[in-house]
């Protein structure tokens, strides 16, 4: 990209000391706030691990080690620990996860979408087609999914009545985690 000098150069005669000096304090002032706001996402990001760690390792270990499940504290807090669980399914066993679900019974949590895309000068093809499905009913488009939500319901379900869910393709997470009603 060739750049206009002469242009720039006209245009900085029309700009005064003060506006240069505004103009550079503003940019400071720019990368200065950009600069914080990642420092400030950095840190955010360190305190929910920090929270996961308490919330779902170190609260419900030390309560599951002294037989605690619920405690309330004197100000009216309440602490309780339940199963939590979490599933997600690998993008590369996306056909795996969704084949097992089939098998099982499951295939209805299976969404489907269908689309159809076409190159240039393939306009008179796209419109028949489309055509040809709406004809039938059909609005196309594909995509495949399990709604995360619920996937993680789903699993909670399963595991809760004693199937056997394999973890490998669903990414299966069980483990406890601690909640807190904060007293008034």
């Amino acid at each position: 990209m060739d750049y206009d000098f002469e242009n720039f150069a006209s245009e900085l005669q029309n700009v005064s000391e003060d506006g240069i000096s505004r103009i550079a304090s503003l940019v400071r002032q720019q990368l200065s706030l950009e600069d914080r706001i990642n420092d400030l996402e950095a840190e955010l990001k360190a305190v929910k691990q920090q929270h996961s760690a308490v919330s779902e390792e170190h609260l419900p270990a030390a309560m599951a080690e002294h037989g605690v499940r619920q405690f309330k504290m004197i100000d009216g807090s309440e602490v309780t620990v339940s199963k939590y669980y979490g599933a997600s399914i690998p993008k590369d066993k996306t056909d795996e996860a969704f084949g097992w679900l089939d098998t099982n019974g499951f295939g209805d949590l299976v969404k489907n979408q269908i689309a159809v895309s076409f190159g240039r000068n393939e306009g008179n093809r796209a419109d028949n087609i489309y055509a040809m499905l709406e004809e039938d009913g059909y609005a196309p488009s594909r995509k495949k999914w399990v709604e995360p939500m619920t996937l993680k319901a789903f699993v909670k379900e399963q595991v809760e009545a004693g199937t056997e869910i394999p973890s490998d393709l669903f990414g299966l997470f069980i483990g406890d985690k601690a909640k807190i009603k904060k007293g008034k």
